[in-house]
């Protein structure tokens, strides 16, 4: 059978775009790999729109890419931080290769505004095509960190 002669119902890109192809998605993604929790924090630092963020983080934790978990400050009422999943840890792959793509296709000359580096050597990682037989890295086990193209927030 060739490919034009099957179904596309039952596509897993397709599922996977259903739950994270939404612009801005990946962005809020991006954030929480990041050790960004906080909605203020997220929509200050991606500059979205309130309601945009809050649609965008309600499907992600109704598809259990995040979990949502109350903390309160002092004096102040009841809010949620949004923490990566097990099943939201799994698409590292998919961020590190949306960002080597956006570096070696759209970066400006300054290089990467980021940088993921495994955690304990601090050797920059990749996204690559490989057999199953060879594990790699999770995401616990990498670090995203600043990288030469950075630019200070001007807000």
């Amino acid at each position: 059978m060739e490919w034009l002669d099957t179904s596309t119902e039952n596509c897993s890109v397709q599922r996977t775009l259903d739950v994270i192809g939404e612009k801005w998605t990946m962005v809020v993604l991006r954030e929480a790999f990041n050790g960004v929790r906080r909605f203020d924090d997220m929509q200050r630092h991606i500059g979205m729109s309130e309601s945009v963020l809050a649609d965008r983080l309600r499907k992600l934790v109704a598809a259990g890419i995040l979990r949502s978990q109350p903390y309160r400050e002092e004096g102040r009422r009841s809010r949620n931080e949004y923490r990566l999943t097990d099943k939201g840890m799994d698409l590292l792959p998919v961020l590190i290769a949306l960002l080597q793509w956006g570096d070696r296709h759209l970066a400006d000359g300054d290089g990467p505004a980021m940088v993921v580096r495994e955690r304990v050597s601090g050797n920059p990682v990749h996204a690559v095509v490989r057999p199953v037989t060879d594990e790699g890295l999770t995401a616990r086990e990498t670090v995203g960190t600043v990288g030469p193209g950075a630019r200070a927030l001007t807000r």
